[in-house]
């Protein structure tokens, strides 16, 4: 029987969704407004015509193809109230609705509900004056962590080791309206030490089921250096988690936002992403997302065994399951020379025809031009691998990035370490 998915988006994310949805047998995959990769998979039909902002636009498609489920990838349809609008037009959707995508929409909203979960994160202040900020940064202890409240593409965050540079970073943030209205207010926080962890989990409103665990590095360069990016790779599973402290996370911290969005009367369906540090005093929560991380993602979903189709569908009508098992996979982002503040776009991408059975390259930053594959945005190819061991796909991921070629190309080379 034939089931048509609707995934909305145009990044790696996007396209590790649809390829998964379209493993299972008879599945039928469009996305909106999807990329160059994703048109040129066999198995995915591209809708290019379709921003993934333009909620309405995406509500008549999702009515037009009949489609038994829309996936919604990135968050800023989610906090648009896509997944509102397709429940109004009684569309099955799986994605949080507005009320609930203020978790990832503002940093001072997840620091409320955490307050009310009793959820334990970093100490913090909330500003909308740039002079109060001014002063409290000049009075406070450094190193500090100052982010933008709003939806500013993962790059909204600065960690600050001096009083200079927060007051740099204050006036280009709520003065220069560097991310506009979603830098006008900032969370100025405790600098908080250890491993981090990306936990997710899957939620149909009441119960939730964790996905498996991963390691995102988000700074540009290798040892954690260089300014934050969108992330620059993964390894699946985190080196630095268990499965005792995976039911910890879901304890004290998935489930209790579940109760208290619930106690709010906004039930949270969907995917939700923990930030987690793992300090010595014990995990404390960095940031809500409200949907799957990337590049977390293309390394979780080709190390997936499952359907993913299936759960999600499940999920959607109120009925979680347990998401099984994941072997080891690595994903390295291949990214543009000058990435974050400036990419270098243009420029053709050779080595992409290599395939083989261990490894794939999802597409995020790409477009054809005049014959050629050329790179359009910071982030432009994630390799991804998946093998035996975190090590045995960390070495396929990277003996796949060493084949692909663009001028000014630019990767990590300790992902997974």
């Amino acid at each position: 029987m034939e089931r048509r998915y609707l995934v909305v988006g145009n990044g790696g994310r996007e396209h590790a969704l649809a390829w998964k949805l379209a493993q299972r047998d008879g599945a039928r995959i469009f996305v909106a407004s999807g990329n160059a990769g994703i048109a040129a998979d066999p198995h995915v039909e591209a809708c290019s015509s379709v921003s993934p902002n333009d909620v309405e636009g995406i509500a008549s498609l999702a009515e037009k193809l009949a489609v038994h489920l829309t996936v919604v990838g990135p968050e800023a349809p989610l906090c648009g109230g896509l997944v509102n609008t397709l429940r109004a037009r009684g569309l099955p959707v799986f994605g949080p609705t507005r009320g609930c995508a203020e978790l990832e929409a503002s940093k001072y909203f997840a620091k409320e509900i955490m307050a009310a979960a009793g959820i334990e994160t970093a100490d913090y202040r909330v500003f909308d004056d740039l002079e109060l900020a001014l002063k409290h940064v000049h009075a406070r202890a450094h190193p500090c962590v100052i982010k933008a409240d709003g939806l500013a593409g993962g790059k909204g965050v600065v960690i600050s080791s001096d009083p200079l540079f927060s007051a740099e970073t204050l006036r280009d943030f709520m003065e220069n309206g560097r991310f506009g209205e979603a830098s006008k207010s900032v969370v100025i926080e405790d600098f908080l030490v250890g491993p981090e962890v990306s936990f997710m989990a899957v939620s149909d409103g009441k119960t939730a089921y964790p996905l498996a665990t991963s390691r995102d590095h988000k700074r540009l360069l290798d040892g954690d250096f260089g300014p934050n990016t969108g992330g620059m790779g993964a390894i699946v599973p985190s080196p630095d988690t268990s499965p005792e402290l995976e039911q910890l996370l879901m304890t004290r911290v998935i489930e209790p936002v579940l109760h208290v969005m619930n106690e709010r009367k906004t039930p949270y369906t969907g995917f939700l992403y923990a930030g987690i540090m793992l300090t010595p005093d014990g995990p404390r929560v960095l940031e809500f997302n409200v949907r799957l991380g990337d590049p977390e993602t293309q390394a979780l979903l080709f190390g997936m065994k499952d359907d993913l189709g299936t759960a999600l569908e499940s999920a959607a009508a109120g009925h979680a399951v347990p998401m099984g098992e994941f072997d080891p996979a690595c994903c390295v982002v291949l990214a543009s020379g000058g990435y974050p503040d400036a990419p270098d776009i243009g420029h053709e991408i050779r080595g992409l025809e290599l395939e083989t059975p261990d490894t794939y390259v999802f597409h995020a930053g790409t477009a054809a031009s005049e014959g050629q594959l050329v790179n359009t945005g910071g982030r432009v190819l994630s390799v991804t691998a998946r093998g035996k061991t975190p090590t045995e796909a960390r070495a396929r991921a990277y003996a796949r990035a060493s084949t692909i070629e663009f001028d000014g190309q630019y990767f990590r080379t300790d992902i997974g370490t």
